[in-house]
């Protein structure tokens, strides 16, 4: 099998408000876990339970989520900052 190569330039990844969308969508999976644990007693005479613990698990990994994206989103701009700062050499004559 031949090795593949690519014949363009991979395009720069789109930043956006990554924080502001994991903290929303976390919002959004702990909504509908307390939105529907008034229903439980449906869901367990229909078998239908594993939703209420979708919801919770993924409010979980979400808490997980904005965890790590504002800890890369400091890293990133403490990288930018010190690309930004000039580094000064003193002259002595």
């Amino acid at each position: 099998m031949a090795k593949w190569t690519p014949k363009h330039e991979a395009p720069e990844p789109l930043e956006g408000p990554v924080v502001a969308t994991i903290t929303g969508g976390t919002i959004v999976w702990f909504v509908l876990f307390l939105a529907q644990l008034p229903f439980y007693g449906w869901y367990a005479d229909h078998d239908r339970t594993w939703w209420l613990w979708t919801c919770l698990a993924g409010g979980g990994l979400g808490l997980i989520g904005v965890w790590y994206v504002r800890r890369r989103d400091a890293a990133i701009k403490r990288a930018a900052a010190g690309r930004a700062t000039p580094t000064v050499i003193p002259f002595n004559e």
